[in-house]
């Protein structure tokens, strides 16, 4: 019976914990991000509204109303969306307990997720009004689930810490509006009179188009704020027109705030392999438009980060106004016509994701890479000294060729985030070979940055043929550790440490055998030969 699971800083916040019940605890298969913004909805809701109530009776409230959660919890999530946290458990957990009886599924938490006692288990079901609770209590230990292996089952990234803030309505709306008029760079260059086409029209939801000044972009920060409209269709008043009213009737259309106007910047408009395609931004949210008949295509991209291209389709891009030079990670040029590049093939992985240009310009010298969304992400590396006096992480920099190989394997390796990224960097702080046969192998901490916030590491142990994620990792003294088979057959725990550190395991009499030598630590299970399943709190020590 595993206990409850072990983190590397210690015990989880009470917040923490209520989150992670309301997840695990509500029915059906929704999309791990919906689970997510409506969990920590409830709980919210729970402690904002009796905050001096003690963990069990805010237990008891957070698991009834996550036990049949209401339709309304999924009415303006927005707010709890933007606020995920950095790593989200795997689907295949949740996706099994939707079968359970809503009793049994919490049974099964309690009992699994919070290692609590049967006799614990039995209270808190009497709590939520179940009669007979121990019948329930043997079906959810007889339960034949996945075996996930902690502590990535049960545990999520950064960013779970406290409530969700929701800004009053107010602050919003100047918000917007100082957006439009950051700085005098944006014009209004068509009005709600040439816009009027009857219901869901942009002129009904008070929409108008916005450009930014010609040259903003050479005197003022690099955000897409200042990239200027490009393509040879920016002039046809009809064309953005139709690009305007199709995005407002879309399900996706920006809302106004109360009653102002807002604002859809105008990024392009032109011809792409013979399809009039335009792209049009609201903050965060960029709508790409090719020609009638044609649903408007949504994607995410930060406001504050003008320095990625946009994706224009069929494999084409369009680049940010200082770009002035692309090649491809192999070194070949890429043609750029008014900021737009011929057709860039995909990253040369198995898995599709990876390096995809190799920009030079006034921003500087910069790899992008495609980690699964509209969006390239900017890909960087961060050295380590060669010498023990210099072991210590440098500031992130510019892929070099090395780099280039490293990211090709790691963004196979690293699951598809859920958010999209804005910038990844990667650090290689452990190489050498794996004992008792298992072949060379090193270790990486990534550190992924999203739009909304909240960066996360994750660390990966690479392998001639195979990859590990093995949970969070620090950047700057990264350390992790995993439960690996030798080929014999048996299993092993592994850990390993950064330049000038240690990995410590503190379970005690979880393993035995502990065997360190440089950073890489080896050990085995008492109990068996086989993988022990058991949590390990593992920390590093300066060596």
């Amino acid at each position: 019976m595993p206990e409850k699971v072990a983190t590397r800083n210690g015990a989880e916040t009470h917040y923490r914990e209520l989150v992670r019940l309301a997840y695990f605890v509500q029915p059906g298969r929704a999309r791990r991000v919906y689970r997510m913004a409506v969990a920590r909805r409830i709980v919210d809701e729970v402690v904002t509204r009796r905050p001096r109530g003690d963990l069990a009776r805010q237990r008891t409230r957070v698991l009834r109303r996550a036990m049949r959660p209401s339709r309304r919890l999924r009415i303006g999530l927005g707010p709890w969306l933007r606020a995920l946290p950095a790593r989200l458990p795997d689907a295949t957990l949740t996706a099994a307990l939707a079968d359970l009886e809503p009793p049994v599924r919490v049974a099964w938490v309690l009992r699994r997720v919070e290692g609590m006692r049967r006799y614990a288990v039995r209270d808190q079901l009497l709590r939520l009004r179940v009669r007979d609770p121990w019948p329930v209590i043997d079906a959810a230990d007889a339960a034949a689930l996945p075996d996930m292996e902690p502590p990535d089952a049960f545990s999520f990234g950064p960013g779970l810490d406290h409530p969700v803030r929701r800004r009053p309505l107010i602050p919003v709306a100047a918000a917007v509006v100082l957006t439009a008029a950051l700085g005098g760079t944006l014009v209004v260059t068509e009005n709600e009179g040439s816009l009027a086409g009857g219901a869901g029209s942009a002129a009904d939801r008070r929409l108008h188009l916005l450009t930014a000044a010609a040259g903003a972009w050479r005197g003022g920060p690099h955000r897409l704020d200042v990239w200027p409209a490009r393509g040879d269709l920016t002039g046809d008043r009809g064309f953005t027109a139709r690009a305007l009213r199709a995005w407002a009737r879309s399900p996706a259309a920006p809302h106004p705030p109360d009653r102002g106007d807002i604002g859809a910047q105008l990024l392009y408009a032109g011809r792409v392999d013979g399809v009039p395609t335009a792209l049009l931004r609201n903050g965060d949210r960029v709508a790409r438009y090719s020609g009638r008949g044609r649903p408007v295509e949504i994607f995410t991209a930060a406001a504050g980060d003008g320095s990625t291209p946009l994706p224009l389709g069929g494999g084409r891009y369009l680049l940010a106004p200082w770009d002035t030079r692309a090649t491809t990670p192999g070194g070949r040029r890429v043609r750029v016509d008014a900021g737009v590049t011929e057709r860039v093939p995909a990253p040369r992985t198995p898995c599709g994701r990876g390096p995809l240009l190799r920009l030079e310009g006034a921003g500087g010298v910069r790899t992008v890479g495609d980690l699964g969304f509209s969006r390239p992400a900017v890909l960087t590396q961060r050295p380590v000294g060669p010498r023990p006096a210099e072991r210590r992480v440098h500031a992130a920099v510019p892929l070099q060729a090395g780099g280039v190989r490293l990211w090709e394997r790691v963004a196979c390796a690293l699951p598809r985030p859920e958010r999209p990224v804005t910038e990844a960097s990667a650090r290689q702080f452990w190489t050498g070979s794996l004992p008792y046969g298992g072949g060379p192998a090193e270790w990486v901490c990534t550190n992924l940055s999203f739009i909304a916030g909240g960066p996360a590491g994750e660390a990966t142990l690479l392998r001639r043929d195979a990859h590990h994620a093995t949970g969070s990792c620090d950047m700057a003294k990264p350390v992790s550790g995993t439960w690996w088979q030798a080929p014999s057959g048996r299993w092993y725990y592994l850990a390993a440490a950064g330049p000038g550190l240690v990995p410590h395991i503190q379970s005690e009499g979880v393993l035995r055998t502990t065997d360190t030598r440089g950073r890489l630590l080896v050990a085995s299970s008492p109990r068996s030969p086989h993988h022990s399943g058991v949590p390990i709190t593992l920390t590093a020590r300066a060596g």
